[in-house]
């Protein structure tokens, strides 16, 4: 995940000062706000001037077509315009170099993104835009989850309230970049904030609940239809290589993974018709409890002795309420 680091959140030293030292630390992009002031193309053209980051333009205007001969004229690497504001239609002429994005505030759903089936990626505001220090909303990682599974061909940039552990959660839900404003530059320097949003063990204040995939958007299947078929099928739909056994009531009884049916046909290739479907049901995998912390969870994967790609999440009476799952995560580490 990309950190797009916010030069106006550092309000103490000249442009050129924070410049330089987002450059020394080798910051991913330079996020600049333009609430609707055409004078912040000048701080554009000054940062050109001094590097080559890549520059993440969020612009705040009723009006985005004043702006589109300035873009022409001042090519930026990603430019976004916030949903909300818009008082005319947003048309951005091919003209207009960079990838293109819609910016929207936590009450605006992220269906919106129907109606810009060219553009490449969603901004999600996760505090009130503007508002520098607000912490993070946590209906916002239901938001990421929801985009992710609507638009699997775009990339998802969250920008408010992004600290050490909103990093590393969203971080392994997929988000591509996350801005970052006060908790960079009020850090003990640039370079100790950067380590921290990219580091693995974080201090804890979310929950595991906050951002696990409820059971209802699960692979399941139930204990009484527990078939090779059904299955498959579980697990083809759920994309995720797994799928939970459940009884109606949503009782965990254990999980089917790839592996569990591979050693089920393994040990019956003499008639795969023949073993009983319970066979498939690891009963006892490694389980999570809702209300377990975030660091809490990261310790529960270092003491393991095999490598865990998911985690099914249970409630104190053992019933299903969601899974986590660390595929984003490990392809974010690559």
């Amino acid at each position: 995940m990309k950190i797009s680091a916010s030069i106006y959140s550092d309000k103490k030293r000249p442009l050129k000062e924070v410049i330089q030292d987002l450059m020394d630390h080798q910051v991913d992009l330079l996020h600049v706000d333009c609430n609707d002031d055409l004078n912040v193309f000048n701080d554009i053209k000054t940062i050109r001037e001094l590097c080559s980051i890549p520059i993440d333009l969020h612009i705040i205007t009723a009006h985005p077509s004043k702006y589109y001969t300035l873009l022409e004229e001042n090519p930026v690497e990603y430019v976004t315009f916030q949903y909300e504001d818009l008082e005319e239609s947003l048309n951005i002429p091919d003209t207009v170099t960079g990838k293109k994005g819609i910016a929207v505030i936590t009450p605006t759903a992220v269906s919106i993104f129907d109606a810009y089936p060219d553009f490449d990626f969603i901004l999600i505001m996760a505090t009130i835009p503007g508002q520098s220090g607000g912490k993070f909303d946590t209906i916002n990682f239901t938001k990421i989850r929801e985009f992710g599974n609507n638009y699997p061909g775009k990339s998802i940039h969250v920008d408010g309230g992004v600290n050490a552990e909103v990093s590393f959660i969203i971080r392994n839900m997929g988000v591509t970049s996350a801005v970052s404003g006060s908790y960079l530059f009020n850090s003990a320097s640039i370079g100790n904030a950067l380590m921290n949003l990219t580091k693995r063990e974080v201090e804890s204040h979310f929950s595991v609940r906050d951002f696990m995939i409820p059971i209802a958007e699960s692979p399941t299947v139930l204990k009484s239809a527990v078939n090779l078929k059904n299955v498959l099928r579980s697990i083809d739909q759920g994309k995720l290589g797994f799928c939970l056994v459940l009884d109606a009531d949503n009782k965990f009884n254990g999980l089917v993974s790839n592996a569990d049916v591979r050693k089920a046909l393994l040990n019956n290739l003499d008639d795969i018709n023949a073993f009983p479907p319970t066979e498939l049901i690891n009963p006892s995998p490694v389980t999570i409890n809702e209300n377990t912390t975030v660091l809490e969870m990261l310790q529960l994967i270092k003491t393991s002795t095999f490598p865990i790609l998911y985690l099914p999440v249970l409630d104190d009476a053992g019933f299903a309420k969601g899974i986590v799952t660390f595929v984003n995560l490990i392809k974010g580490e690559l």
